[in-house]
C-alpha cells in the first residue's frame, strides 16, 4: 500500500517538516544510514534526492558520524547549494552509539559554519536530526 506524497502525519518525516515538492539534497550517505527514513522522506517529497544541484535546494540532509572528518568543513560544504531560506538537517547517530557527535563539537561546528541550531528531533532508534539554519540578520 502506498501513501500520497506529503502524507507523513506523526512520523519522523513530519518532525523534519519535509513536504511534497521540496528539493532535497542528500550528502554523506553510507551503508549505515536509516534506509526506512530515507524511503519515507522520498515518499514525502515525491521526488528523488538531488546529488548534483543545478539550482538552490530547499533542504540538505547531511548524514554525519564522528569519524567523517571536520564537521565545520562538512557544514560549510553543505551550504554550497542551499537556498537562502533553506535548512540543513544534520543526521547523526544517537548519543552512545558508534559515531555519535559530542554536543559541544556540534555547537562549535555550527558556529564555525555561521549557522544556528534551530532544534533537534529523534528520527529512529539509531539516528537523531539537528536542524541548522542561517541566523536571521540584525543582532551581533
Amino acid at each position: 500500500m502506498s501513501t500520497a506524497p506529503g502524507s507523513t502525519t506523526g512520523s519522523p518525516v513530519a518532525a523534519l517538516g519535509l513536504t511534497a515538492g521540496q528539493v532535497v539534497q542528500e550528502l554523506g550517505w553510507d551503508e549505515d544510514v536509516d534506509e526506512g527514513l530515507r524511503s519515507a522522506i522520498l515518499d514525502a517529497i515525491g521526488e528523488d534526492f538531488v546529488y548534483e544541484a543545478i539550482e538552490a535546494v530547499d533542504v540538505v540532509l547531511l548524514w554525519w558520524r564522528e569519524d567523517d572528518g571536520d564537521l565545520g568543513d562538512g557544514l560549510v560544504d553543505a551550504l554550497t547549494d542551499l537556498a537562502a531560506g533553506g535548512a540543513i538537517w544534520l543526521l547523526s547517530p544517537k548519543v552512545g552509539r558508534d559515531g555519535y557527535l559530542d554536543p559541544s563539537d556540534l555547537a562549535e561546528a555550527a558556529l564555525t559554519a555561521g549557522l544556528a541550531m534551530a532544534n533537534s528531533v529523534s528520527v529512529g532508534k539509531l539516528w537523531q536530526a539537528h536542524k541548522l539554519v542561517r541566523p536571521k540578520g540584525g543582532r551581533r
